[in-house]
């Protein structure tokens, strides 16, 4: 149909000529109101926006000298907030000599997955990594 033809149409009727698509030749409209179009757009970006879930990202710290039962411990926690959709930091803190020995924190940190990983199947998001007070990684649900 001719456009000019379509706004006399819906000023006939007393509406308002609705694009709705202009992706496509030729461009797809219809007539409605326009207040009640964008009325209804809007309610469904509102439910669009409070389906979806915003991850977080959470950290769990774990110490050099931190016991195997401790390692348990965090790992459920860390299960906790992988269940809920947010991905998980590990942080191990290394002071003094403890710097010395990054082969034995690195050890640890392994351990703390595999835990993680007996518990819920994850994904490292980012790979083990030595920074300057220690080493991070993180990790998600797959």
């Amino acid at each position: 149909m001719n456009v000019f033809a379509a706004i006399e149409l819906a000023k006939s009727k007393g509406l308002d000529l609705i694009q709705v698509t202009e992706k496509v030749d030729p461009p797809v409209c219809r007539i409605g109101n326009h207040g009640k179009y964008l009325y209804s757009q809007q309610k469904k970006e509102r439910k669009i926006r409070a389906n979806t879930k915003e991850s977080k990202l959470k950290e769990i710290q774990i110490g050099f000298n931190t016991s195997p039962h401790d390692i348990a411990t965090r790992a459920g926690q860390a299960e906790k907030f992988l269940k809920n959709g947010d991905k998980v930091k590990v942080n191990m803190v290394l002071r003094g000599r403890e710097k010395a020995m990054g082969e034995f924190a690195k050890k640890k940190v392994e351990l703390f997955v595999s835990e993680v990983d007996k518990l819920l199947p994850v994904k490292l998001e980012r790979p083990l990594k030595r920074e300057m007070k220690g080493f991070t990684l993180i990790i998600s649900k797959k």
